[in-house]
């Protein structure tokens, strides 16, 4: 599974360590980078090996958002014939499956934020399931202050993810945000020393590493899919979820392992 110029890709175990590597651009998106991310999120998806995904910055920064220039053309140094380019150009909506606004992983998608992490950073951020923030990490939606729109879903996910009256002032006065603010309005998790965020998120994902896959993967899908639904219909929905994961072989590893005082070994079967 391989990266981009401006993506790292590694494995590490069961998880795959996904770097956005645009250290002089604070990890701005650009065309080769929303390509790479596009293909590991399908990649990872696929392949039965990887059981979760950890997504973080190079250089001591998680991402500044969306590089306008680069995908205008107008910097970079890409010509028009660049394959990056010519993939965004055969889908349009690549980059938004890349941000994940029109594409939800079914493995767990963790996040190690190290300093900045606002514009598109903090939307990418929201499509994440689990959140690590380093202490000298900002966060922030700056769009209304520059005559934008952040239509990379944060009108939609963040008043559902954090209370509304916290997703609107972000919102609507583009200000700022410390991770401990962040952490305090529920748009992360913990909060970590700099230069740690990292080794935290990877502590997390060993834990979802050593559950059993097909539970894991269920609940996610379960959380996401009953989230807007009402309480009926959502309890119905998890049932048809749930239910099926009572029939796997993983379902009887784990108890077995329990009654035997040793650690499950789950096959996703």
């Amino acid at each position: 599974m391989g990266g981009t110029e401006h993506l790292g890709v590694e494995r590490q175990g069961a998880t795959l360590v996904l770097t956005l590597n645009r250290p002089e651009a604070k990890n701005a998106f650009s065309i080769p980078m929303l390509v790479g991310l596009h293909d590991a999120w399908i990649e990872a998806d696929a392949d039965d090996a990887v059981r979760s995904i950890v997504l973080t910055g190079a250089g001591g920064a998680f991402c500044a958002g969306m590089d306008l220039k680069a995908l205008a053309g107008a910097s970079g140094g890409f010509a028009e014939t660049d394959p990056y380019r010519e993939r965004l150009a055969a889908d349009p909506d690549l980059h938004w499956k890349a941000m994940l606004r029109h594409h939800r992983p079914r493995k767990p998608v963790i996040a190690a934020v190290e300093g900045v992490c606002v514009a598109g950073g903090t939307e990418i951020l929201q499509a994440t399931d689990i959140r690590v923030a380093a202490e000298s990490a900002s966060f922030g939606l700056f769009e209304v202050r520059r005559g934008l729109f952040p239509v990379g879903g944060s009108t939609v996910r963040l008043p559902r993810q954090i209370p509304r009256t916290h997703a609107l002032e972000m919102l609507l006065t583009g200000r700022r945000y410390s991770a401990a603010e962040a952490r305090d309005i529920g748009l992360v998790g913990s909060v970590v020393p700099d230069g740690t965020a990292l080794k935290r998120a990877l502590e997390l994902a060993e834990a979802v590493n050593e559950a059993a896959p097909l539970a894991v993967e269920a609940v996610k899908r379960s959380v996401y899919e009953c989230a807007e639904l009402g309480e009926t219909e959502g309890l119905a929905r998890e049932l048809e979820i749930g239910w099926p994961v009572f029939a796997t072989e993983d379902a009887k590893e784990g108890p077995r392992a329990f009654a035997e005082r040793r650690a499950p070994v789950f096959h996703r079967r």
